[in-house]
């Protein structure tokens, strides 16, 4: 069951990012008192009384402006608002009603879409008497709130999470493990999904593009279950028209990558690793989503017995990133080596589960320590004391240190290459926590 979407919608300079951090819990949107900070839509998934959704924040929107970038923002928000299932719009409660609030409020009501009108910046009791004014735009019921501040934020989180027509409770949200099946347009994604579950659930064409939305396809395995995310195809930015389909298709595939357990990232074999691929393998990297990356159409290359070493070098060179990925070469005409594909995912998803004693980690430590020493610094030298895993999905893990300053990245990654040598953590990132112990004189 896929979580609702809230879109935050409004004219610059209203709040809509302080809103934004303040349910996220963190400070994820840049805030300034300057009209336009936020350029793109910004996403994270939060919850409100038991229920999970989504959350994009979007660069203020002024309709009557005719310059390019507010052309690129105005796009921006059009795509936020077809996807979202509930839109909040935000105006300034001191302000009061602009041109501006009426023709975003226009676009509202001819999108059909549940809304939710907060109006901010109302610090007391007194500036409350204004919201009734704001009636006129014809959204319903006017909330009081200010956002800096907290006050009539929880009212306008009850509002919105009461127009969710589907309501996902986190517990449902992680029920079933989430594969994303993602690459660019027409590498064959949905040719996989329908090839995983038996049956054609979803359009196959030759035309890069077909998909148009993210597809949730319930599917067992093994006999547990699963859902796999079929997304649309992700094209280069400067092949993208933010006033078309494809700029959704964009953000619902990012969107795929972030609600997955796991990552299936499907390249096509006849063509070259391309920039666009990389920054998105950088990004399953990021969210710290095991993957496993699948060179599909692999009947279409001439191949000798060095063919797939040539692959995987180049993988290597262009992931240096991320070199515990995990490659397949598969078609999905003739099945070669498609069964590899769900037992492949299965390896990875335990991977990124496993757990280390404390005991075995500090072995595995020392024996780093005693074959390369840690680096020093304007003569103090860094110590560590010791390591202990903190959680899973990725493995993450403290080093307890004099001086974290002291700590080098390539030391660090050094220490990371040893825990993988000691156990197999292929196909999922780990993460090491640097943390200062009491510092000594």
């Amino acid at each position: 069951m896929s979580k609702p979407v809230l879109a935050i919608i409004g004219k610059p300079n209203v709040g809509k990012s302080t809103f934004f951090n303040r349910v996220a819990g963190r400070r994820i949107s840049i805030v300034k008192n300057i009209p336009g900070v936020t350029r793109d839509r910004i996403i994270v998934d939060t919850e409100w009384s038991g229920y999970a959704f989504s959350m994009i924040d979007t660069g203020g929107i002024e309709p009557a402006k005719d310059d390019e970038w507010q052309k690129y923002i105005f796009a921006q928000a059009e795509l936020a608002i077809d996807i979202a299932d509930v839109v909040l719009m935000i105006v300034d409660g001191k302000e009061g009603i602009t041109s501006s609030d009426e023709n975003v409020a226009q676009i509202l009501r001819k999108s059909k879409k549940p809304i939710v009108l907060a109006v901010n910046k109302l610090e007391n009791d007194k500036e409350e008497t204004f919201v009734s004014d704001f009636y006129k735009l014809g959204l319903g019921k006017p909330y009081a709130m200010s956002s800096e501040h907290g006050m009539g934020v929880a009212d306008v989180l009850d509002a919105v999470v009461n127009k969710f027509k589907t309501k996902v409770s986190p517990q449902q949200e992680t029920q079933k493990t989430k594969i994303a099946i993602v690459g660019r347009p027409n590498a064959g994604k949905s040719s996989i999904t329908n090839r995983l579950i038996g049956e054609n659930r979803v359009v196959v064409s030759d035309v890069a593009g077909t998909t148009r939305d993210a597809v949730d396809v319930p599917f067992k395995y093994n006999k547990k279950d699963y859902i796999l995310i079929d997304t649309a195809g992700i094209r280069r930015k400067s092949k993208i028209d933010y006033e078309t389909i494809e700029g959704f298709s964009v953000m619902r595939s990012l969107q795929a990558i972030r609600r997955a357990d796991a990552v299936v990232f499907v390249l096509d074999a006849s063509e070259e690793i391309s920039e666009q691929d990389v920054r998105l393998l950088g990004y399953v990297h990021e969210q710290g989503k095991p993957s496993v990356i699948v060179y599909n159409k692999w009947d279409l290359v001439e191949k000798d017995t060095k063919t797939a070493n040539k692959y995987t070098k180049k993988l290597q060179e262009e992931l240096k990133f991320m070199d515990y990925f995990v490659a397949l070469f598969v078609s999905t005409l003739d099945g070669t080596r498609f069964g590899k594909i769900m037992e492949s995912v299965e390896m990875v998803l335990n991977n990124a589960k496993t757990r280390i004693s404390t005991g075995l980690l500090n072995e595995i430590l020392q024996d780093a320590i005693a074959t390369t020493e840690p680096p020093t610094h304007a003569g103090k030298r860094l110590k560590i004391k010791y390591m202990t895993q903190i959680d899973i999905c990725p493995p993450t893990f403290a080093i307890f240190v004099n001086d974290e300053s002291l700590m080098h990245f390539s030391y660090k990654r050094y220490l990371e290459n040893s825990i993988r040598r000691a156990k197999d953590f292929s196909g999922t990132p780990i993460r090491l926590l640097v943390r200062q112990t009491k510092k000594e004189d």
